[in-house]
């Protein structure tokens, strides 16, 4: 179905834009958007209730699959994580046999948790009474086993949540009797086969701890609405709303041009003043490369292609200049945000305990290598006072992710104190935050 062009925002379209590209665009980023759905409010509730949390918990969180860590996090027999949901928490763990089990990290005799941090075991002996089982989750001791004669070994295995893997990612679900990650992934690996994640590593992973609703923060990064208002120094070189939106079923996407201005902007920027812009260059310094002759979006591409060819050799001619400069934010629902192309970026979000008021968004960057896999970096955590920039891995991301932050406990506050019971959605540019709220509605209505 066609997009809309009425409700399109007046300047060059995305698709204009890849005609202009020097390298052959993959067919996967010319996916043409569904028309939007009905201008209907979304209720406050599901931001604001903690009774609403808990419907998440019961019928969401307990039924969906959800990435819960890297391969390469557990890469030996014996290694663990632990992943938490709200009030759950679970155990994937790498057995014996090389295959990756999860376990509701609680043990069956007094209830006691059984990890309380990631690491490596031989069992998953409870520190309380010293039950013990095999890191496949099959029963391997009981202390004064004379004792309990009503236990069945067989019958006391730890209840085990799904697993599944898609390149280099772990999911989990809860529920055994959902259908497989291949089933809900639908179509959205086809669109991945060209970038290769599997084939990446851990270079950075960030937790952050937010003063507001998962969903908050998570719509925050669903639409490129907000850039103009939120991250006014990037308008002279990203085409905010001249973003392209594409929903399918259980994944969506949204691809906002970069090194090409907003629509938005009242000024029109030459273009070393949209590349000094992108590099975060002042005008009394040198910029590192000239774009007479070019425009800033090319010779962007250019520069990461030549920037990346060390690392993955001829791969960068294969790659259309969109995909090293253009972001490529895909969601597939809930709460997973690989981003196509060379951007490295995924994000996550997820409630900070059982605290409805507050969230976790965490940023992973995946890199390509050469030879051997680096180990995966290890995450720094960052309370609610603390800003995106003490992470200097993230680089110039941070003060993006500042900006961003500065809006979401204001997003609360105002929503609890509010007559409206909705928030009002744009037509075309919110249309990914529409497809999750509209999706969420489909998982807590199967109340059963």
């Amino acid at each position: 179905m066609a997009k809309s062009q009425e409700l399109r925002s007046p300047g060059i379209s995305y698709q204009e834009l890849l005609d202009t590209d020097t390298h052959q665009v993959p067919d996967v980023l010319r996916l043409e958007s569904p028309a939007p759905r009905e201008l209907t409010d979304v209720s406050i509730d599901r931001y604001i209730s903690a009774d609403f949390h808990e419907r998440e918990m019961a019928h969401l969180w307990s039924k969906v699959w959800q990435f819960a860590c890297r391969e390469e996090h557990i890469p030996e027999a014996g290694d663990y994580v632990l992943y938490e949901i709200g009030h759950q928490s679970y155990i994937v763990i790498r057995t014996t046999d090389g295959s990756i089990k999860s376990f509701v990290n609680a043990c069956l005799h007094r209830g006691r948790q059984l990890k309380q941090y990631d690491g490596r075991c031989s069992e998953i002996r409870c520190p309380f009474h010293g039950f013990a089982w095999e890191t496949n989750g099959t029963l391997k001791d009981i202390p004064a086993r004379w004792d309990f004669p009503q236990i069945v070994a067989s019958e006391f295995s730890l209840p085990e949540a799904q697993v599944g893997v898609w390149d280099g990612f772990v999911f989990i679900n809860p529920d055994p009797q959902a259908g497989s990650l291949d089933e809900f992934l639908s179509t959205m690996p086809e669109h991945f086969d060209r970038w290769k994640l599997g084939e990446r590593y851990v270079q950075a992973h960030v937790s952050k701890e937010i003063s507001a609703n998962w969903k908050i923060a998570q719509e925050a990064f669903s639409e490129a609405f907000h850039v103009n208002a939120t991250h006014p120094q990037t308008l002279p070189y990203l085409g905010d709303t001249n973003s392209q939106v594409d929903v399918w079923d259980t994944f969506s996407r949204v691809i906002t041009p970069g090194g090409t201005p907003s629509p938005l902007l009242e000024w029109e920027p030459s273009e070393p003043e949209i590349l000094r812009y992108m590099l975060d260059i002042r005008e009394d310094m040198d910029a590192p490369w000239s774009v007479e002759g070019t425009t800033a979006r090319l010779s962007a591409a250019d520069s990461a292609r030549e920037r990346w060819r060390p690392v993955v050799g001829g791969l960068v001619d294969e790659w259309s200049d969109a995909e090293f400069i253009d972001n490529i934010d895909y969601t597939l629902f809930p709460n997973f945000h690989p981003w196509g192309g060379f951007n490295r970026i995924v994000y996550r979000f997820r409630p900070n305990g059982n605290d409805h008021r507050s969230s976790i968004m965490e940023v992973f960057l995946l890199a390509p290598f050469e030879g051997e896999r680096p180990p995966p970096a290890k995450t720094l955590h960052l309370g609610v006072d603390q800003s995106w920039t003490d992470a200097s891995d993230l680089g110039l991301l941070g003060k993006v992710f500042d900006q961003d932050v500065f809006n979401m406990e204001r997003v609360q506050i105002g929503l609890e104190m509010t007559r409206k019971p909705g928030v009002t959605l744009a037509g075309y540019q919110e249309a990914k935050v529409r497809w999750f709220n509209d999706m969420l509605d489909r998982w807590l209505e199967q109340e059963s």
